[in-house]
């Protein structure tokens, strides 16, 4: 085909510079922690299930605090594999305005250190897809998107030995309007996002930024600029409404590939214990991040970095911060001076218990704050712009956390051990599961390998193979009900799906024959738990159990919240009573309102199986400890007899360790949860 040809006009770029000796470090610290690009994004990260499929070993929250600061997101391949898939993100648009080469070589640098958090074998496994954006025919503009192009795509990535094999691109990136009869116009500058994508051998060896307080560490930072720390396109200069003169950009390629190999050794020598880029907001946000992750405050000190304290923890030069432990100093400089990359690397401080983070220069303290206002300023923008979206005062209980006593955090507490083996002669037989689902349910893949790891054959059935005839529920020992949004929920949460069943007279009789067998059992989880609650009448013991309603947020909530077992009938929970621990939720009706009566007699009668409880351990209708609002916390409940359950939050996400965004580390294999699926298969024997 013929090609196209353009002719372009290039158009010089003028940048004004931030003078920083003027600035108030205070001030500025205040100014860039609240910019909404550098600011928290947890008002975004809950409204996305990322537990979804059961696959899922990194996602944005980070810590026993739930922190959104992760560098990776990080899949298994498969539900008992090690192995997996990772995926980061790189973009620096606001460089485009002064230099829009520098921009994309700098996305691509971002995306590189972002993925290196997680094992993989090697640079070149990473392969990139490219996201293009520009204003196409506007002055100067497709000059710029040419240089960009030709700088990745020509000298970058061939210099990485990288590829790019796909991408796609949005030139139109204008818009135009009238107003009072002036004609107005608005350009958005070059821009790439690069998405970068990996095999991970070990999906066990993800780094996070999370500070450890194990022992004696020091806090390395790997420059890749050796101290040249330019500002343009940075967050302070934004913030002053200046370009910042020169922008950072990505020098030598070769030090990229050294950098990710030397962090890909240490991270198999166990010797990273934290990691986290450097990118919006510079060194200090940096910090200040993996701070809050960990509930920690920081020694400090920027002397080898620079003679301007300001430039040093506002630049946004491409790098990373590793903590390390110090009684491995000797070889972790060694391996660094064997690979040239010790002339890139500075002690700059330490790990410390307590809220004080301590920044000094030549001697002299430059700064000093509390890491807790330090945090709720960097919470602040999330928590204004989900007050404006959501129900205000769950935002304000939120937001009012981050001031309160001392958070434990995530724990676990355990009244059985999580891996007691099953007797080998119940895996000499796979009982029959029933995995259901109905248009619109995306829960099954998961809850079938949970019962299949616990010893079933599980069973895919649909209701159209019910309603059809086609399949029977007669030759089932058990029934899972899994999770999604069946026929979209617009008959109400679970509402369409519990009627397919109660107006087709066939099929309501096969589910109350079900039901009604004494060696029978059935779990219902988030959607199903919904569906299951409006079968009420065919099951028996279940007349009091709840429907469920829109939670008091107004939103879908996506969390890992602590839950606790009371003492119930469940055969499911059978010796689990008194035990605490996480578990993902993912779903926006799950709130459960109960009249007086009706709640005394299911605490009376045992029947409450699960119920949100805070990081005290303490039963909470609190915001986001109960993200749902429910009374008294309930978010699970069963029969008198114990073989019927229905749970909201989402066990069969989170069956081995690897799936739980948090947990203690010295879990094994499986986490709690699993032992959940090991009683079904104990109560079928």
């Amino acid at each position: 085909p013929p090609r196209m040809h353009r002719r372009a006009r290039s158009r010089r770029r003028v940048s004004r510079p931030l003078v920083t000796r003027r600035l108030d470090l205070t001030e500025a610290v205040q100014r860039v922690l609240t910019l909404p690009g550098v600011a928290s994004k947890e008002f975004l990260v809950t409204i996305g299930d990322r537990s979804i499929s059961g696959l899922v070993c990194r996602d944005q929250m980070v810590g026993p605090w739930q922190v959104p600061v992760a560098d990776v997101g990080v899949t298994a391949t498969g539900y008992g594999d090690i192995t997996g898939e990772a995926m980061a993100l790189g973009e620096r648009a606001p460089i485009a305005m002064i230099d829009a080469a520098a921009a994309a070589r700098m996305a691509v640098g971002e995306a590189l250190t972002n993925i290196a958090a997680a094992r993989i074998r090697c640079l070149p496994d990473v392969r990139l897809s490219a996201n293009w954006m520009a204003s196409a025919g506007s002055e100067g503009e497709d000059a710029a998107l040419y240089r960009a192009v030709e700088a990745v795509g020509l000298s970058l990535c061939p210099a990485l030995g990288i590829a790019i094999p796909v991408g796609k691109d949005s030139l139109s990136m204008r818009a135009r309007w009238d107003a009072g009869g002036s004609a107005q116009e608005v350009h958005a500058p070059v821009s790439l996002v690069v998405s970068a994508f990996a095999p991970v051998t070990d999906v066990r060896k993800t780094l996070t930024p999370q500070c450890a307080l194990t022992g004696d560490s020091d806090l390395l930072l790997i420059d890749f600029a050796r101290g040249k720390n330019r500002l343009g396109g940075s967050a302070l200069a934004q913030v002053y409404g200046r370009e910042g003169g020169a922008p950072p950009d990505l020098d030598d390629p070769r030090v990229v590939k050294l950098f990710f190999g030397v962090v890909q050794a240490l991270n198999e020598l166990g010797l990273l214990w934290s990691y986290h880029d450097r990118s919006d907001g510079g060194l200090f946000v940096t910090l200040c991040e993996m701070a809050f992750a960990a509930k920690c405050g920081l020694d400090i000190d920027l002397t080898p970095l620079g003679r301007d304290p300001v430039s040093v923890l506002f630049s946004e030069e491409l790098g990373a911060v590793l903590q390390t432990p110090r009684a491995a100093r000797e070889g972790i400089f060694g391996a660094l001076k064997k690979k040239g990359l010790l002339r890139y690397t500075k002690i700059i401080g330490s790990v410390r218990p307590g809220r004080e983070i301590t920044i000094r220069a030549r001697g002299r303290v430059v700064l000093a704050g509390d890491r807790v206002e330090y945090e709720r300023l960097w919470a602040e923008p999330s928590f204004r712009m989900q007050s404006l979206r959501d129900e205000p005062q769950s935002a304000a209980e939120s937001f009012m956390r981050l001031s309160g006593p001392d958070d434990p955090g995530l724990h676990a507490h355990l009244t059985f051990a999580p891996e007691r083996p099953l007797a080998p002669a119940l895996m000499l037989t796979k009982p029959q599961v029933a995995i259901l689902r109905e248009q619109g349910v995306n829960g099954h893949r998961e809850m079938a390998a949970a019962f299949m790891t616990a010893g079933f054959e599980a069973v895919d059935v649909t209701m159209s193979d019910l309603l059809s005839g086609r399949v029977s529920l007669a030759s089932f020992a058990g029934l899972a009900a899994c999770g999604g949004f069946s026929f979209g929920d617009v008959l109400g949460a679970g509402g369409g799906w519990a009627k397919s069943i109660l107006f087709h007279d066939r099929v309501r009789g096969e589910f109350a024959t079900f039901f009604e067998r004494p060696d029978t059992f059935a779990l219902g989880v988030c959607n199903g738990c919904q569906m299951m609650s409006q079968l009420r009448s065919v099951i028996p013991g279940a007349e009091n159990w709840p429907s469920f309603v829109r939670n008091r947020s107004e939103q879908f909530e996506a969390r890992t919240v602590l839950v606790e077992i009371p003492p119930n009938p469940s055969v499911l929970l059978a010796g689990m009573a008194g035990s605490r621990f996480p578990v993902p939720v993912a779903h926006g009706e799950g709130r459960v309102i109960l009249e007086p009566a009706i709640q005394e007699a299911l605490e009376r009668d045992r029947l409450v199986a699960l119920r949100y409880v805070d990081h005290f351990g303490q039963t909470t209708e609190s915001y986001p400890y109960n993200p749902n609002g429910s009374t008294a916390g309930i978010t699970g409940l069963t029969t008198p007899d114990g073989r019927f359950t229905i749970f909201m939050p989402h066990p069969e996400r989170a069956v081995r360790s690897v799936h739980y965004s948090w947990h203690p580390s010295d879990w094994g294999e499986y986490g709690p949860w699993f032992e959940m699926f090991r009683n079904a298969r104990r109560f079928v024997s």
